[in-house]
């Protein structure tokens, strides 16, 4: 197996791929939306920049926002489970929903908001690879709105078997596929939107444009990971520190700690 350098999991790349080709990204929101081409009369991507000064910090998120048709979509691609994702999704929502209200104007006039989650780690304990939440009762499961949908693509759930009569599942094994070979596979069933994106997918990592900005983007999560390694290394010190204060035997907080008799000495 020939693992990618990149995928299309990539935060930078998904971003300058679909940018670049919205005739593309029109293709998989009417798939994740179940919706036909034919009924969105307007799509619009309404943050289609990416500046390098924002890639590089650890705290931008490279999802795309839409207008299709009157409603407001995000999609984002997350692959780490940080253990707080749907509170995230909630806050996302809350956020773009909020903004869409023009001053002066009634609150009746907020558009639906749509939040579109492709991640690669389970969420839900359901079985399922897709699924759907809606402000309900729930006894009776009565819609209180519907401005607001959460949708969750959950890749890791995403059946093995695709064919060509399925463009959802397709798209999905896009997002999906670690490898060359996943991809050729993909591009065998002859798909005109497969073979386009594969073809973009293609252009897009060679391109001086995404090189740079994935530079940028690795050294903003290196210095995360340096920074929480010494966080973490910080908070050994001071338990160690406080377990000597308590008259702790070395070898007792070593073990504690992970931290080395010498070290503790040297403490």
């Amino acid at each position: 197996m020939t693992k990618l350098e990149y995928t299309f999991k990539t935060d930078t790349l998904f971003k300058i791929l679909f940018v670049k080709n919205p005739d593309l990204l029109k293709d998989l929101v009417s798939e994740l939306l179940q919706i036909s081409k034919k009924s969105i009369s307007r799509f619009e991507i309404t943050n289609p920049e990416m500046p390098s000064e924002a890639v590089g910090d650890k705290f931008c998120r490279l999802d795309i926002n839409m207008m299709v048709n009157d409603q407001r979509i995000t999609l984002e691609i997350q692959v780490r489970d940080e253990g707080d994702y749907p509170e995230r999704v909630l806050f996302q929502w809350s956020r773009v929903y909020s903004n869409s209200l023009e001053s002066g104007s009634d609150y009746i006039k907020l558009p639906r908001t749509v939040i579109i989650s492709i991640i690669y780690f389970n969420q839900l304990e359901c079985k399922e690879f897709h699924s759907e939440f809606r402000p309900l009762e729930i006894t009776r499961h009565e819609e209180l709105t519907d401005k607001m949908t959460l949708h969750f693509f959950e890749l890791k759930k995403l059946p093995d078997d695709i064919t060509d009569k399925d463009m959802l599942k397709l798209w999905l094994a896009l997002f999906k596929a670690n490898t060359q070979e996943e991809l050729d596979k993909i591009k065998s069933l002859k798909v005109s939107i497969m073979e386009e994106a594969i073809n973009a997918y293609n252009t897009v990592t060679v391109s001086p444009e995404f090189k740079e900005l994935e530079r940028l983007r690795s050294m903003a999560r290196h210095n995360e990971a340096s920074a929480l390694r010494f966080e973490r290394e910080q908070t050994t010190i001071e338990i160690a520190k406080n377990a000597l204060q308590m008259n702790l035997p070395i070898e007792t907080i070593s073990k504690l700690t992970g931290l080395t008799i010498k070290e503790i000495e040297e403490l």
